[in-house]
């Protein structure tokens, strides 16, 4: 028996989540789950005008047929924080897709950071992740997202399989972000110098907000990668910063994009990043 792929029946989970500003404090207004997808409570470690949230998935891993969607809108000058309590496990499947959909919406002066900790995807897993961020024009976004193909510590590689990546974002209703990708396990585009280049973790930070500073460009081109042979880079395009890595660590690769994130922190959103506490368990 293969215990990669554990024997359960498939869910269908959905989780809804509303913030609002009420004074100076920003108030989970609305939450509502459907299946095992769920927040526990809200949490302001940095005070009251950030609400932070850890977004649950009891069963801890995604197997073929599961069909995950979470919902958020944060209102007019809220700001939430939302991350996850460890790696998002897919699991191997004979066949099925498993399936993910982020639908995020922030208005006016609104701030969403979307910090989840790693997506590990098994070898022969079926794999489809959707992201659409719909921004107002004065609203800001900080996305961070790290790919890990095959579990290398256990000597697993992704040699069968496939991954559909389809993330979006409009910015007052125009496209400021369209990137489509599709990996296919043992698929040539995962040693190509275009590609992946032969590594098995990738890593992606997108920080969307008006007016960024060029001089931001070069501080962060200046922050240390600590694993040997990986490859690092950023852009800044109009309103939007993106920055990528790539090696074998997932810990160093967090590691690169939470000192991209702090760095950027203070200049758009005007305060210090404050890393969630259930990243150190």
């Amino acid at each position: 028996m293969d215990l990669a792929e554990p024997l359960s029946s498939t869910w269908h989970a959905r989780l809804s989540l509303g913030f609002q500003r009420r004074e100076a404090g920003t108030i989970l207004v609305r939450r509502e789950h459907v299946g095992p997808l769920r927040i526990q409570k809200a949490l302001y470690p940095e005070g009251e005008a950030v609400c932070h949230a850890i977004v649950l998935h009891p069963p801890s891993g995604i197997a073929g047929g599961d069909d995950l969607e979470i919902d958020v809108t944060v209102g007019p000058g809220a700001h939430a924080l939302l991350t996850t309590p460890g790696a998002g496990k897919w699991y191997r499947s004979a066949g099925a897709w498993a399936s993910q959909r982020l639908g995020f919406t922030v208005e006016a002066q609104g701030v969403l950071e979307w910090l989840p900790q790693e997506t590990i995807v098994f070898d022969a897993a079926h794999a489809s992740l959707r992201s659409t961020v719909d921004l107002a024009a004065d609203a800001r976004f900080i996305g961070m997202d790290v790919l890990c193909l095959g579990r290398r510590a256990s000597g697993e590689q992704f040699t069968a399989g496939s991954v559909h990546l389809d993330t979006r974002i409009r910015r007052a209703g125009r496209p400021v972000w369209l990137e489509r990708g599709r990996l296919e396990g043992g698929g040539d585009l995962l040693n190509a110098a275009a590609g992946l280049a032969g590594f098995s973790v990738s890593g992606t930070f997108l920080a969307v907000a008006p007016g960024i500073e060029p001089g931001l460009l070069t501080t962060c081109r200046d922050i240390p990668v600590h694993e040997a042979g990986a490859r690092h880079g950023i852009t800044a395009l109009p309103d939007i910063l993106v920055a990528r890595y790539l090696g074998h660590s997932s810990e160093a690769a967090r590691q690169w994009l939470t000192a991209v994130w702090q760095t950027l922190c203070p200049a758009l959103i005007g305060r210090k990043a404050h890393t969630p506490r259930i990243w150190n368990t």
